[in-house]
């Protein structure tokens, strides 16, 4: 696991120029990380985390050659060649289809930022570190678009929730951390943290970091639960 005041290495993948340069920029002279590489498609990609194996790698879904899902596509290849490498899928692509099948083998050491981050290089920052250490980051835009296009599919997990244990998920699916659930639901923090661990049994979410259960948990709930 990677200290917080660590200057991680980071690999940057981004086929525009100016967008490479300038994200290289801004992590070096404000978010206080060396970036080790630069790489602009799918192949360089894979070279360069192979040679440098950095603590993350930043990129792009859509690179050369065929612009179409690159940057997932080498984000499975290096988790799997290199597990301590962390993932942070930086674009301006917020389907619903790119984050799936970003997260299809699990949220460990994954992020997915839209591109409007840039502009906010701490949260940026925050990201990095967190998938360095092993955490998970989605983007809220991203859940904001996901809760607008939710749908039940039979036989769903949520079924064996009862109507408390939902409206802690809806929230935290909403972005809300413990405290403010407690407050919204007006039951005791303490109750918030119960009804979170009898969710992540339902749902059968493996013991692991609270943040990845709570990531996991919120991706079922986005893709299972009824649109309003």
């Amino acid at each position: 696991m990677k200290r917080d005041d660590a200057r991680l290495r980071v690999l940057i993948a981004e086929d525009q120029y100016l967008m490479r340069e300038g994200t290289r920029r801004l992590l070096e002279e404000n978010g206080g990380l060396d970036v080790v590489g630069v790489a602009s498609d799918y192949e360089g990609v894979l070279a360069e985390a192979r040679r440098l194996k950095p603590d993350v790698v930043l990129m792009d879904v859509k690179m050369p050659p065929t612009y179409s899902m690159e940057g997932i596509e080498a984000a499975h290849v290096i988790k799997q060649e290199l597990p301590e490498s962390g993932i942070v899928i930086l674009t301006q692509h917020d389907d619903e289809g790119y984050v799936w099948a970003l997260l299809e083998h699990g949220v460990a050491g994954y992020g997915y930022l839209h591109k409007v981050r840039v502009g906010d290089i701490d949260q940026v920052v925050r990201a990095i570190r967190e998938v360095a250490s092993g955490g998970s980051v989605l983007d809220p835009r991203i859940v904001d678009k996901l809760l607008a296009q939710r749908s039940r599919k039979p036989g769903s997990p949520l079924a064996e929730l009862t109507p408390a244990e939902l409206d802690v998920l809806r929230l935290m699916a909403e972005g809300l951390g413990n405290k403010l659930i407690a407050e919204a639901l007006y039951v005791s923090v303490g109750t918030v943290e119960k009804r979170s661990a009898t969710i992540f049994s339902k749902l059968g979410l493996a013991p692991e970091s609270d943040l990845n259960r709570r990531v996991a948990a919120v991706l079922i709930y986005l893709r299972e639960s009824p649109g309003r």
